[in-house]
């Protein structure tokens, strides 16, 4: 089945961070680390290649050939330990463009997703994988144009840099910030540019102000945001909906409802973010007028 020409959907396939942690106390959000996939203008745009690009490339078996746009934010381990098991890129005749911003040593993505798979780490080198594999090297400041889809590009505060990104498309947006630290005295004006008046934002909030600024185990400068600096991004940008993103794995089910409830007082369209949850800015079929243009969201 083709991807309807006037659909923006996003699809969470991955949604912790850091460490997969599959469990009973995790069900309900899920365990597989970030893969968040778009379907934009008849394009399928897929963030993050963390575990859940496992599970994602169990669906689409059945959908190719295909041709897809890989969008990594940088080469953490969470966020490219699927990849070598995406069974799509084994298979002849699919079709994979991959970007992503050289690291600060100026490594590309071709060669951290290549240097993962080497001896002794793998068994099989990425050479191995059947479909065509096509890299492309990001500044922190590009624009990707996809036909009528535009993709903007903006550094974020992280340990080793990562990337965040905006999706355009017919006067609809998403932005995908992830793996950011939000700053003591001001909020970050690359995230509020990638955010502002965005249908969607999804944004890494792994800890919450009390984790963050534990006296006993600080989390600053680890790179990664709170919930509460979250719905600040979400309120300053005039986002319609926020989603919070990369779980924490000690959050269980428990606690993330807990900060679910919290949250959503604070900005009442605020989802959590779970393996499963589909976003649909624009359904499969269906043209909404300006006023309408509000995100609806299925299991």
């Amino acid at each position: 089945m083709s991807i309807m020409q006037n659909q923006f959907t996003i699809h969470f396939w991955g949604v912790r961070g850091s460490i997969p942690c599959p469990g009973p106390h995790t069900v309900r959000y899920g365990g597989n680390t970030p893969c968040v996939e778009m379907r934009v203008g008849g394009k399928r745009l897929i963030f993050d290649g963390g575990t859940g690009l496992r599970v994602l490339g169990q669906s689409l078996l059945s959908h190719m050939p295909l041709e897809a746009y890989m969008f990594f934010t940088h080469s953490h381990w969470d966020h490219i330990q699927g990849f070598p098991f995406f069974i799509p890129a084994f298979i002849k005749g699919n079709c994979f463009h991959i970007y992503g911003a050289k690291a600060p040593n100026g490594a590309t993505i071709q060669q951290r997703l290549n240097d993962q798979m080497l001896h002794p780490n793998f068994p099989v080198p990425l050479q191995i994988m059947g479909a065509q594999l096509k890299f492309y090297d990001l500044d922190m400041a590009n624009t990707v144009e996809l036909e009528d889809v535009k993709l903007e590009t903006s550094l974020l505060n992280h340990p080793g840099e990562a990337i965040g990104y905006r999706i355009n498309w017919r006067g609809f947006a998403a932005a995908y910030i992830t793996d950011t630290e939000h700053y003591p005295d001001r909020l970050d004006e690359n995230v509020l540019r990638l955010a502002h008046n965005a249908d969607v934002l999804i944004y890494d909030a792994t800890y919450t102000d009390e984790e963050y600024n534990s006296p006993k185990s600080s989390k600053v400068g680890w790179g990664h945001s709170t919930w509460q600096e979250a719905v600040k991004v979400a309120k300053a940008a005039n986002v319609k909906q926020l989603v919070i993103f990369h779980h924490d794995p000690l959050h269980d089910d428990d606690f993330l409802d807990l900060v679910g409830k919290q949250a959503t007082q604070m900005f009442p369209n605020t989802l959590l973010a779970r393996e499963g949850m589909t976003l649909e800015i624009v359904p499969p079929s269906v043209s909404l007028p300006e006023d309408l243009q509000e995100a609806k969201v299925t299991a």
